[in-house]
């Protein structure tokens, strides 16, 4: 559903358009995500980084990112921050933004956290993609603290804990939010790591994904009713019962009108994310799958 905008908000977001400084691009995410629903419904771009191993940098098609998540009525685009990492990111960015009128909404971060040798050059990297995100108007920062391939020592969730308490408050110092975004390495072992995480920053948000969740063993109603208090953003994602990824939502065997009920039985007042992936040959394209996916979640979700 595409937001409907009285003449007054027209002329603010016709100024920004036509040339307003780079961090006022988060009046255009405002404009855009004041829906009736309240809640934005972004796009993560995993889909097309897919194609570009091994860093995911999708940077050559992201005209084509934007145009067609506009297109399918997204309220923003969630990057990821090999996109960021670019000394011109954010000039370039903020041109596709203005010429789509779609906001970033956030940007997805991986790192190894768990390793206390390597915080000093983390740091250093994840302020600068924050500073960056914050200069594009997002204002969501899904963190991942880094698999082990094995259980992790309680030195090691003491150092991604202790780095997660740095990050916290820098990206408050931006008007960010950053949360945990899952895999499912944090909640295999009995939720061993994230539970770990969680004991030592009971602060922390969670974004959870809730595909991963499934993977994981988790059920992703429970989850939602577990830790409500703590999320303030989703990643949506279906599978089959094969275990492969559905084209779009609502093709596989994921409960979304359970996820929607729970949502709606705890007032959730969070954003959320459609994240596509092809794990098969897909008989239609990106474009198209999208634009399934939103229909679903207007559908089902209402949002």
């Amino acid at each position: 559903m595409q937001t409907i905008l009285n003449r007054r908000t027209f002329l603010k977001s016709s100024v920004l358009l036509t040339g307003g400084a780079l961090t006022d691009l988060s009046l255009l995410n405002n404009i855009v995500s004041g829906k009736k629903s309240g809640l934005t419904l972004s796009a993560h771009l995993w889909v097309y980084a897919s194609k570009y191993p091994p860093d995911w940098n999708c940077t050559p098609v992201l005209d084509q990112v934007f145009s067609e998540i506009k297109a399918a009525g997204y309220d923003g685009l969630e990057l990821m921050n090999i996109l960021l990492e670019a000394e011109d990111s954010v000039e370039r960015i903020s041109g596709l933004i203005k010429k789509h009128k779609l906001p970033v909404t956030g940007c997805s971060y991986s790192a190894e956290m768990w390793k206390k040798e390597k915080h000093d050059e983390i740091l250093a990297n994840a302020t600068k993609i924050i500073d960056r995100l914050h200069q594009l108007g997002g204002k969501n920062f899904g963190a991942s603290v880094g698999d082990a391939r094995r259980v992790k020592t309680d030195e090691e969730l003491d150092a991604q804990a202790g780095l997660l308490k740095k990050l916290i408050p820098y990206c408050e110092s931006k008007d960010i939010i950053l949360n945990i975004h899952n895999h499912t390495y944090e909640v295999v072992n009995g939720m061993h790591d994230l539970k770990g995480t969680l004991e030592r920053v009971p602060e922390l948000k969670l974004g959870p994904d809730l595909n991963w969740l499934i993977r994981g063993g988790i059920d992703p109603v429970w989850f939602i009713k577990t830790y409500q208090k703590q999320i303030v953003y989703m990643h949506l994602r279906d599978q089959k019962a094969t275990g492969k990824w559905a084209e779009a939502l609502g093709e596989g065997t994921t409960d979304f009108k359970a996820i929607a009920a729970v949502l709606k039985q705890i007032d959730y007042k969070g954003d959320a994310a459609v994240e596509l992936a092809f794990d098969e040959p897909n008989s239609r394209s990106a474009a198209e799958n999208w634009k399934l996916s939103r229909g679903y979640v207007q559908r089902v979700f209402g949002w």
